[in-house]
């Protein structure tokens, strides 16, 4: 997979993508990561890439042609590969795990990460997916490009250790979290690993594990639809 962030500052992504998962997928060239500066495509000697909103208002917004020039160039550095142009922006569609399934499975991502007070609405046309991290602002979509690049390269063939990593994780079904995983040692300060996951009965322990999960949903996150009724006897 080939992936362009357009940005207006490219050194933030050199500490996180340069250590875990995302380093190990590039030095294996399962994946390529290239950062261009949305500032080379303005074409004043100032390298304007914001102006002040029509109408009034606070902030500056991201001018329409640079974006189009920035756009158009990361596009056409893989003409023939299947892309997606994805913008991160508030006024998103909210990032779920199965939106990382779906844009994993392309061959050219193309990362347009929105700064200042926002953008300029004509934007919009030349992108495919709008996303959003939460319900909060934050300076610009670089951070929420990191967010969306690392959970869509841990899900790409060859990235993780084994091929069935990502399928039982929390939100591998889109209404439930992971139940709880035990290690070494079998007993510390009282507390033991629960009997039934020492017992070598595989076809129990799935059962138990998907009996905890529901539990695990119902107590942390019940809005996302497996609800139990608790014992309360």
């Amino acid at each position: 997979m080939h992936i362009t962030i357009l940005t207006l500052f490219p050194n933030m992504f050199e500490g996180p993508f340069a250590s875990s998962i995302i380093s190990r997928a590039i030095k294996q060239k399962i994946i390529t990561i290239q950062y261009i500066n949305i500032r080379d495509f303005s074409q004043d000697k100032y390298k304007t890439v914001d102006e002040h909103p029509y109408g009034g208002g606070a902030g500056m917004v991201m001018k329409v042609d640079v974006a189009d020039r920035a756009i158009a160039y990361a596009k056409s550095q893989y003409p023939k590969k299947k892309s997606c142009v994805v913008l991160l922006d508030p006024q998103g569609k909210q990032y779920k795990q199965a939106d990382a399934q779906i844009l994993s499975g392309y061959e050219h991502l193309i990362f347009f990460c929105a700064h200042y007070e926002g953008i300029d609405e004509r934007i919009r046309t030349f992108v495919d997916a709008e996303y959003s991290i939460g319900d909060y602002i934050l300076t610009g979509g670089e951070i929420p490009a990191m967010v969306l690049v690392d959970s869509i390269v841990r899900l790409i063939p060859g990235v993780l250790g084994k091929p069935e990593s990502p399928k039982n994780e929390s939100f591998s079904d889109p209404n439930l979290l992971e139940g709880p995983q035990y290690t070494n040692p079998q007993s510390y300060n009282g507390m033991n690993v629960p009997t039934i996951l020492l017992s070598g009965n595989h076809k129990k322990i799935e059962e138990w594990k998907k009996e905890e999960a529901i539990k695990t949903t119902t107590l942390r996150r019940s809005d996302l639809g497996h609800i139990i009724t608790p014992d309360i006897s």
